[in-house]
């Protein structure tokens, strides 16, 4: 009986970095705490399944807990990240339009619930995922962590530029509401599992793997916007082509 509750231990722990992550940001105003909660959260989140699968206790119950979770690590928490930042920019008459990144956390919602009912999300996605979502937008103080402390770029000027933006209102409404779209899209979305290790199986995946370890190498942690974008971009050109 213990043997069947740990996944689901895992999955709470999942949840609780989520819970944390939102009481780092308002109580402790530290929206950089909020992001390596997150971070703990997609952990926590990875090796769940892995522990079920390992213990062979997979469960239904188990699924909706992860679904549950996700909610808040990956979509409640992400949304807040966005407010705050609105909220506390310079932007002039913010109002209600601080309120607009929460449209994500319904979408997030929306999907996680669809996807426990397609069948046809086993070996790719339809729609954004929740975690490559949240990945965007906690990257956020990663970034500016990241310029601030003047960690290597080989581009200091592009690198000034994606830190100064990316938390700029101007970015973050336009994106989230694009984001909130994507989540719940038809548009396939190519997973990261390796089945094999063919070029013709995995053109995308290696494709993007080499960018993404570009970008990191050029970057740092200011790069991972850019993967996501990247992400979403060979989703939509390679199903195209």
């Amino acid at each position: 009986m213990i043997k069947k509750q740990i996944p689901n231990c895992i999955t709470l722990l999942n949840l609780l970095c989520g819970t944390l992550a939102i009481i780092c940001l308002f109580e402790y105003k530290s929206p950089l705490l909020c992001s390596c909660f997150i971070i703990l959260g997609a952990v926590f989140d990875f090796f769940d399944g892995m522990t079920a699968r390992l213990l062979k206790v997979s469960s239904p119950i188990g699924k909706e807990l992860d679904s549950l979770s996700d909610v808040i690590s990956f979509g409640l928490a992400p949304s807040l990240l966005c407010f705050y930042y609105v909220k506390n920019s310079d932007m002039a008459n913010a109002g209600i339009w601080c309120f607009l990144p929460l449209f994500m956390a319904l979408m997030s919602s929306y999907r996680l619930a669809k996807f426990n009912l397609d069948q046809r999300q086993t070996t790719s996605f339809i729609g954004l995922p929740t975690p490559a979502n949240a990945l965007l937008w906690l990257s956020i103080p990663l970034a500016q962590y990241a310029f601030n402390n003047n960690w290597y770029s080989v581009w200091p000027l592009l690198s000034q530029r994606i830190a100064g933006n990316i938390a700029s209102p101007y970015f973050i409404l336009p994106v989230s509401i694009l984001m909130s779209v994507l989540l719940v899209s038809e548009i396939p979305m190519f997973s990261l599992k390796f089945h094999d290790l063919k070029w013709q199986n995995n053109k995308l995946r290696f494709v993007f793997l080499a960018l993404a370890l570009l970008l990191i190498l050029g970057f740092n942690l200011l790069a991972i916007p850019l993967i996501v974008i990247i992400y979403v971009a060979l989703s939509i050109g390679g199903k195209k082509r």
